[in-house]
């Protein structure tokens, strides 16, 4: 059987499970010739085709993003997608290689603060992961995107506040501690109990006590 056949889609199951064994498959074995094949169809006129390789693609980066890294220049090219599915997808999958691909992720860098801006909740979230990655690799991409991300944090939604601080951890250094902590802080009287046992978490392993 090859590849392609594995896919949900082409196995007649509406279930992500058989994309999720594939792309595990894939990744373990670091299966270049598979994730060549999968790749492939990326820009299939069937949009189920489509989507089920980019899922694969995008779920064998969580295990082997520097396999999936490979198809960096495809994933940049969906982000003008007119298919949502197919840009949320593709941002997921840049956020897994970011840090290996930054140089190419950051010189689309305006299109991808555009999709966080205005693209659905997953994209919005999901760039707001890649911004962080690449904060972690260069300083400079650090000073230019910073701005943008204490934005995101003051405005974030109470239901997702716990998870976004936790995420924003790998960027939080002692120039920028006071005013992240500031938000937070600010922030406490309208969390629920789950919310800000997590925020607290996310401080404390920072050495930070609210």
């Amino acid at each position: 059987m090859s590849y392609i056949e594995q896919i949900s889609y082409l196995k007649g199951i509406r279930s992500e499970v058989p994309n999720q064994e594939l792309a595990k498959g894939l990744a373990i074995a670091n299966d270049v010739a598979g994730m060549d094949e999968i790749a492939s169809y990326l820009f299939d006129k069937n949009k189920s085709i489509a989507s089920d390789c980019l899922k694969v693609l995008y779920e064998a980066g969580y295990i082997n993003p520097q396999l999936s890294s490979n198809y960096i220049d495809q994933y940049l090219k969906l982000l003008t997608s007119k298919n949502n599915r197919m840009v949320w997808g593709a941002m997921i999958a840049i956020w897994n290689v970011a840090k290996i691909e930054h140089e190419k992720v950051y010189a689309h860098i305006d299109k991808i603060l555009h999709l966080t801006e205005t693209g659905t909740l997953i994209t919005h979230v999901t760039g707001i992961k890649i911004l962080l990655a690449l904060c972690e690799v260069k300083t400079s991409y650090y000073d230019k995107l910073y701005p943008v991300l204490i934005k995101y944090l003051e405005a974030c939604r109470p239901i997702d506040f716990g998870k976004r601080v936790e995420d924003y951890m790998v960027i939080l250094n002692e120039d920028n501690k006071d005013a992240i902590v500031k938000i937070v802080s600010d922030r406490l009287e309208h969390l629920n109990k789950s919310q800000l046992a997590r925020v607290k978490r996310a401080l404390k392993s920072k050495g930070i006590e609210l």
